[in-house]
């Protein structure tokens, strides 16, 4: 990054040419009393389809607070503002985040928007330190301004006072802490007339899909959602018994592993072809079996069984003694069993190895254990040196404790989190809302089939069908650690923003 000059300064706040980017907090802070607000500016450039993009980067804290006006929490971000644009009612902004719960927004920010992003080999192991970050080509910056947010107990956003971090930790909780953020940043940075649009991988299109409709509902309406990865409705991919729609919805991405990794006895040379065939057999005659339970006739059993290890590479002695139910953590211990690896979760290109050759369930995936570390690790470097925001704190790229102490629904509620009505409420009130669905053919978490049934049961109306964008990659959950699939995910988001801005 470049020094900031006098001559294209931002708005908010004047710097120096000739000195560091400077935090914006008061001195005397004492134990007893919050940490004040911080923002890092600093400014640098990115190229993106051949133009050179300045733009002002800002790291910071932001307060919510309570109705006596004291602070009880600070939500850390980053965003990037493009620079040279007059209107800022005609530039879009993106609010991005990512999912777990919680996760820090580094995936989205380091993986695929930001103007920066790490450099890995795609699909393998990593190699050991230093990592890389590099100039982001594939970013979206030229599109829109991007603001990421870290949700309470990720990154370096924190509860404040006597407030707990589990105060935020809920489904609804997390959703209305983000609300407030967008509505106070909105005010801060007068974007209030800005085309406004939401961007969330995994868990973080859960809340998208809340989101957006808690923003609706305060006036906030957003132009379009970015669903990569989507999970809107949980049923679709938890394995519990007496649950048999997984089953169902997971066949078409075991289908492509057994393809990829040759564990096919018959294995057709294109794979669109076989996907085709084996999502028509999954909503048929394989669903018409599972809902059968105890009343399946044994020869339409042998049947189920016979295509099932053909589109799965699994032995029938295996799918006999599971009854025909492939459960995630199963599949990927036992396709390449006989090999000594697994495949991984997130990302079902990658492969590792356990240290129980019997066991049955994953315990290390090496499509997130992998590319885990190198994160950390740029992202880290990457807020202390570019950007200038320096913390002691540590900075939570996933926490665990957040995530396990999670509060999925009201006591009074029965049932599966499920956000998608949500969005259709919002969609039918808002008929001018673009949603745009990114899939990972081989993203074994959130498998590409159930984002396409979530997507399906928006709703049968004209202007809905309309509004709904799908794409799909031949990659798996971050569909951006493979470098075709970026490429190809920045054009499928190019035409979104275009259609969605009219």
């Amino acid at each position: 990054m470049s020094p900031p000059s006098d001559s294209d300064a931002d708005p908010r706040q004047d710097l120096d040419a000739d000195s560091e980017p400077k935090p914006r907090s008061k001195k005397g802070a004492s134990a007893e009393e919050p940490p004040e607000e911080r923002e890092v500016l600093s400014r640098g450039e990115v190229r993106i389809e051949g133009d050179v993009i300045s733009y002002t980067a800002s790291a910071a804290t932001l307060h919510l607070r309570d109705e006596d006006g004291k602070p009880k929490a600070s939500i850390f971000h980053v965003s990037y503002v493009k620079e040279g644009v007059e209107d800022r009612s005609s530039r879009p902004i993106t609010f991005a985040f990512n999912g777990g719960p919680g996760s820090s927004s580094v995936w989205l920010h380091l993986g695929a928007l930001g103007p920066r992003r790490i450099e890995l080999p795609d699909a393998s192991r990593p190699p050991p330190p230093p990592y890389r970050q590099v100039e982001n080509e594939h970013s979206i910056l030229d599109l829109t301004d991007l603001v990421f947010i870290d949700p309470v107990g990720t990154g370096h956003s924190r509860p404040l006072g006597e407030v707990k971090g589990s105060d935020y930790h809920g489904v609804q909780e997390d959703v209305d802490s983000m609300a407030e953020f967008i509505r106070l940043y909105l005010s801060r940075h007068g974007r209030w007339n800005s085309p406004r649009f939401l961007a969330g991988e995994s868990y973080g299109t859960t809340r998208s899909a809340a989101l957006v409709a808690k923003l609706h509902e305060e006036g906030i309406v957003c132009s379009g959602v970015l669903l990569l990865s989507a999970a809107l409705n949980f049923q679709t991919f938890i394995f519990e018994a007496g649950n048999d729609l997984p089953h169902i919805l997971y066949l078409p991405s075991y289908a492509a592993t057994a393809w990829l990794h040759h564990a096919l006895e018959e294995r057709p040379a294109e794979l669109g072809q076989l996907l085709e065939e084996v999502k028509e057999f999954a909503i048929g005659e394989y669903a018409h079996a599972l809902f059968q339970g105890s009343k399946l006739g044994a020869k339409e059993r042998e049947a189920v069984v016979a295509r099932l290890s053909r589109y799965t590479g699994l032995s029938r002695t295996w799918l006999e003694r599971a009854d025909l139910r492939i459960e995630i953590g199963r599949f990927a211990r036992e396709l390449l069993r006989d090999r000594g690896i697994t495949v991984g979760r997130l990302d079902s290109r990658y492969t590792g190895m356990e240290p129980d050759a019997v066991g049955e369930s994953l315990q290390d995936d090496p499509s997130f254990s992998g590319p885990m570390g190198p994160f950390t690790a740029v992202m880290n470097d990457y807020l202390a040196g570019e950007l200038g925001f320096v913390e002691q704190g540590r900075y939570e790229v996933l926490s665990m404790k957040v995530n396990e102490g999670w509060r999925w629904s009201e006591e009074r509620r029965l049932g599966y989190v499920n956000t998608t009505a949500a969005l259709r409420r919002t969609m039918l009130s808002n008929p001018h809302l673009k949603v745009f669905f990114a899939n990972g053919i081989y993203d074994l978490a959130t498998p590409f089939f159930a984002s396409e049934h979530t997507a399906s049961h928006l709703g049968a109306e004209a202007h809905i069908r309309a509004n709904i964008v799908e794409a799909f990659y031949e990659a798996g959950h971050m569909m951006y650690l493979h470098p075709p699939s970026r490429a190809k995910l920045r054009q499928d988001m190019a035409a979104f923003y275009g259609a969605a801005l009219g």
